[in-house]
Parts: structure tokens; sequence; C-alpha cells
């Protein structure tokens, strides 16, 4: 009986509750995540200064979790590292908007064209559904669930493209963007959801991907729009 015992041992281990050293890294990955969804979704502004000792007091755990996610979101961008160590998050420059609005163009109508071929119905009512959770945000004035249900929209849509190095680039993107797309909302005062999202559905529907391809470029692109300067007015 005792060799069954042995054997089992090593293949339990992996789901074994984790104790001594494993419990840091996943300490870690929860602070991760959790800063990771507060920058992407724009509950953070522009420019708010953030400290190690806030973030791991606020997340109760040690500083050293807190400053393993802080580097890690420092390398993709989601915050920044300045050479006197103070963190923040991104206060984009009007070249740095318009180059993540640039590479949104390109990536987005990318991944729209690959998911095509596997928009099926169901799929296209999923996105519909959401789509009308984005509305109801917008006349609740929920900006953070209006931001959440809108990635959700375009997430849900992409991963039928079967290319996740592509989206993983995209969500990089998303996350440098999100304190930004706060400010983007609260210039627009949205109160239903973006019309170009009914042209996506409709092109979907239509199986074109000329319009899709279309759609989705004006789709990401106009709301930035709004935080660039006027033409002539100088920068």
């Amino acid at each position: 009986m005792s060799s069954p015992s042995r054997a089992s041992t090593p293949n339990a281990s992996p789901n074994a509750p984790a104790t001594g050293s494993p419990a840091q890294p996943a300490a870690h990955e929860r602070v991760y995540r959790s800063l990771r969804g507060r920058i992407m979704l724009g509950e953070l502004p522009p420019g708010k200064a953030l400290t190690l000792r806030g973030i791991a007091a606020e997340s109760r755990v040690s500083m050293t979790p807190a400053r393993e996610a802080v580097r890690r979101l420092v390398a993709e961008g989601a915050l920044t590292l300045s050479a006197s160590g103070r963190v923040a998050t991104p206060a984009l420059s009007v070249e740095r908007l318009e180059e993540l609005a640039a590479l949104r163009a390109l990536i987005e109508p990318e991944l729209a064209s690959r998911a095509l071929p596997r928009a099926h119905l169901a799929l296209i009512d999923r996105l519909a559904a959401i789509n009308a959770a984005i509305g109801d945000a917008a006349q609740n004035h929920d900006a953070v669930g209006y931001i959440r249900s809108n990635l959700e929209f375009h997430r849900t849509f992409y991963l039928r493209a079967q290319a996740p190095a592509m989206l993983a680039m995209l969500e990089t993107i998303w996350l440098q963007l999100g304190p930004t797309m706060r400010a983007v909302y609260q210039k627009m005062r949205r109160n239903e959801a973006p019309r170009h999202h009914r042209m996506i559905l409709a092109a979907l529907r239509a199986g074109d991907e000329p319009a899709l391809r279309l759609a989705i470029r004006t789709d990401v692109t106009q709301g930035l729009r709004h935080l660039l300067p006027v033409p002539g007015e100088g920068r």
C-alpha cells in the first residue's frame, strides 16, 4: 500500500495548499492582476502617484509582492517609474496618444478580419448583448462599467481570431490607455453605446470584411480624437 501513496504525492503536490516560498508569488500575482485591472478600466486617473507602501497596505501584503507587481506593470507601460523612484500611472503626451491610436487602428482591424470566419450567430448575439450593457452603463453614467463592457465587446470578438500574440500586444496598448480612456469617456459624455458598434454588428451579420475593417478602425480611433489638438491650434 505504501507504493501507491508515494506515487500519488508528486501528482498531488501541484494542487496542494501553498506553503513557505510559493505563497509569495501567489500574493504578487494577486496584487498584479488587481492593479492591472484597475488601470485598464480607468479607475486610476492619468499621472496618479502610487507608493509601494500604499499598494502593499491596500492589498494586505508585504512590500515584496507589491514591488514585483509594480515592476511588471512598469515593464508593460501601465505605470511609469521616474529616475527618483516615483511610480505613477501614465500621463500620455499627444505624440504617445497618436502612436497608440495608430497601433490600435492597425492591430484591431486585422484581428477582426481573422475572427470574421468564426463569427457564428451565437457570437454575434453575445456581442449584441454586451453592446446593450454598454448602453445601460452609458445611461447610468457608469464610466468604469462602460469601459469594462466596451473592452469585453472587443476582447470577446478578437478571441475568435486565434491570434494570442497579437491579442496580448493589443491588451498592453489597452492597458497603457486605461487612465486616458476614462478622460475620453468624461469628455464625450455618452448616453448610448458607440454607434460604430452597430456598424460592426451589421458587418458581421453580412459577412462584409471591408465594412468590418472600416467600422473597427473608426470605432477604436474616434474616441481618442477628442483628446488630440485641433489642427491649426498648435501643440
